[in-house]
């Protein structure tokens, strides 16, 4: 018999208490293609936290009352243009990579009075074509950020190579600990983000904090 929803997060949860060993891990569960009834009964179940790849589906299910109870982040790419309807509306932006954008998050946020958190998304695999700023971007980033009004840096996230993610959950802790070590305005390392379904608990024991749940959550995505 398939497990609900509320079943699968127990198991989910209690899989993040062994990897953490009394540390407090986030989990995010990532809702794309998701309707908003499930999300709903996540929620109702005890999920704390939705994450969302696309800002349509983010748009539509607000509408459909899905987050009543939780936080919202957006944790895939987002491009400038669709920010006026995220900054400001959600409580985490995962997927910060490129000084435009965390420009353009600030100036909406600052327009509405408040001040956005995010995650700054390293490509920690240097993979070709994909989202997150090189680690040798991260500094200067940061420098922006410090700069900008309107955005609070909170963290890291990457999505390392699915082949060998592994790998590079060490290199990840390492640059999140020492940016955690740097004085930068605007900037604190609270979170690292960092570990999705199939490799969430070694993350965590990497020394991850926040974790991308979806498919072990909600069951495989439907794409049409």
């Amino acid at each position: 018999m398939d497990m609900t929803v509320a079943q699968r997060l127990e198991a989910i949860r209690e899989n993040i208490e062994k990897a953490a060993g009394g540390r407090a891990v986030t989990l995010v569960g990532a809702a794309k293609t998701k309707p908003a009834e499930l999300i709903r009964a996540a929620v109702a179940a005890g999920l704390k936290a939705v994450g969302e790849n696309y800002v349509q589906e983010f748009r539509d299910k607000s509408a459909q009352g899905a987050y009543e109870g939780a936080q919202v982040h957006i944790i895939g790419g987002l491009q400038v243009n669709k920010v006026k309807y995220v900054a400001g509306k959600v409580d985490l932006i995962q997927s910060v990579d490129r000084a435009p954008l965390l420009d353009a998050i600030g100036r909406r946020a600052a327009s509405l009075g408040t001040v956005q958190d995010v995650l700054i998304e390293v490509n920690i695999g240097r993979e070709p074509g994909k989202s997150g700023c090189l680690p040798e971007e991260l500094d200067p980033l940061l420098e922006a950020a410090a700069l900008t009004p309107g955005v609070r840096v909170r963290g890291l996230m990457a999505i390392p190579p699915a082949e060998c993610s592994r790998a590079y959950f060490d290199p990840m802790v390492h640059l999140y600990i020492d940016n955690g070590q740097k004085k930068y305005d605007n900037v604190s390392m609270d979170f690292l983000s960092m570990g999705m379904s199939e490799d969430y608990a070694d993350a965590i024991r990497a020394g991850a904090n926040m974790v991308r749940v979806g498919t072990l959550l909600f069951g495989a995505r439907n794409y049409q």
